[in-house]
């Protein structure tokens, strides 16, 4: 009898089935994970048996677990039971030493990837999110993205005893995020940036000679082998001035968290320029301007307060006292548009910037969650006053930012991407 036929008959809870997230499919990562730190999991069968538990052993044709499938299995167990009812738990309990363990063991057992997807786990069926305010709780964790907007959302209901924990498991993750983001950012902005200084009068020194031959291509002498150029192509001279202000808006409902984790990181990659001016407030009803805390994505992170109304005309009012120079501006709001306010006053505001001249863009998400969940109206009543709608993705926002800072058409670009934008129709 074949291990399919064998498993059909094994009188298990389906309800453990669904339940058991550290399925078959995260099991077979430990085999392509290279960061397993035991030998991967050997057969079908023996998967099968961690999938689904001591009850499918006898229809699996007893299978023998080794020392370490043994540990996997109790891991597993006392996360997501042993099936057998519809409320039954893991046996962790809420003893925060034990879940260290736990922890520990995990990190030890299984890869990387499918940490992550246990931890996130827990956070529910163990109520790791409130042992999370203990240290020894946050010491033992894995940091990923997902424990930082959990942190995050417990903001100040964090202990101060707690704190300085949770600050360097933030920190873990936020210097990851920035060393990923940082090259490609500065690279694209500052190419923009360069761009759009271009001039076909420039000085000797400032002379694009690439530039200037592909343009001048046409008064190609075969006989000289030479090109003479009928204009040059070269950047005005270099500035240390300001060349752009950028206002990032960012919405601190509790559906925005990763949104906030990249804006801070970015923020922070923005306001080390010293070409572009940058600019963070983060809003729900009332609206705090962080720009002051910017340079450390950490210390934004900590200042913002998850969940709450919401208020984007305010914000946007707020951000039209920051415009000083609206051609020379790009704002950026990051919200998933879910008005709390009075939503013609912010469509009102928004065609008012652009009209004197700022470049707005409408991000209904900063983050890699997949398609958002937004207000489809106020994104097409945007859209019907010039300000393009749509997700993006951390990876996509250094060229967006540089297509901003250009005054491309937004649109464009994000076709150009893929990326379907809202329309004024809705």
């Amino acid at each position: 009898m074949g291990d399919d036929e064998r498993v059909d008959e094994v009188p298990v809870d389906d309800e453990r089935v669904a339940d058991e997230r550290a399925g078959e499919e995260r099991v077979d990562d430990v085999h392509d994970d290279d960061d397993a730190a035991a030998a991967p999991v050997r057969d079908r069968a023996t998967r099968w048996r961690l999938v689904l538990g001591a009850p499918a052993e006898e229809g699996l044709g007893g299978v023998a677990l080794d020392a370490d499938d043994a540990r996997r299995d109790a891991v597993l167990r006392e996360l997501y039971g042993e099936g057998g009812g519809a409320g039954r738990r893991g046996g962790l309990g809420g003893s925060s030493p034990r879940v260290a363990r736990w922890l520990g063991d995990i990190r030890a057992y299984f890869p990387s990837s499918v940490v992550q997807v246990m931890q996130e786990d827990a956070m529910t069926r163990l109520g790791l999110r409130e042992l999370l305010l203990e240290p020894e709780m946050m010491a033992a964790v894995q940091p990923d993205l997902d424990l930082v907007t959990t942190l995050v959302g417990l903001g100040r209901v964090v202990p101060e005893h707690s704190r300085e924990t949770a600050r360097r498991v933030v920190r873990t993750v936020t210097d990851q995020l920035e060393e990923r983001l940082r090259a490609r950012t500065v690279q694209a902005v500052t190419g923009a940036l360069d761009r759009s200084a271009r001039t076909h009068r420039p000085r000797p020194g400032d002379v694009d000679w690439g530039a200037t031959i592909a343009a001048n291509l046409r008064h190609y002498l075969p006989e000289h082998r030479t090109v003479v150029p009928e204009r040059l192509v070269g950047h005005a001279r270099r500035t240390t001035q300001v060349q752009r202000d950028v206002v990032l808006l960012v919405d601190q409902s509790g559906s925005m968290a990763e949104s906030v984790v990249y804006s801070s990181v970015f923020g922070a990659v923005l306001a080390s320029m010293r070409s572009v001016a940058t600019r963070l407030v983060v809003f729900d009803t009332e609206v705090v301007d962080l720009t002051d805390a910017m340079d450390d994505p950490v210390d934004v992170l900590f200042g913002v307060q998850l969940g709450g109304g919401t208020d984007i005309r305010r914000a946007l009012a707020y951000a039209q006292g920051l415009v000083e120079r609206p051609t020379e501006t790009v704002l950026v709001l990051i919200s998933d548009l879910y008005e709390g306010g009075i939503a013609e006053e912010m469509v009102a505001r928004a065609a008012a910037l652009v009209r004197s001249g700022v470049t707005v863009v409408a991000l209904l998400a900063l983050s890699d969650s997949g398609a958002p969940s937004y207000d489809h109206r106020h994104a097409a009543a945007l859209a019907e006053v010039g300000v393009p709608a749509f997700a993006c993705t951390p990876d996509l926002f250094p060229d967006l930012m540089a297509a901003a800072i250009e005054r491309r058409d937004i649109g464009q670009w994000a076709a150009a991407q893929g990326i379907v934008t809202t329309h004024a129709d809705g």
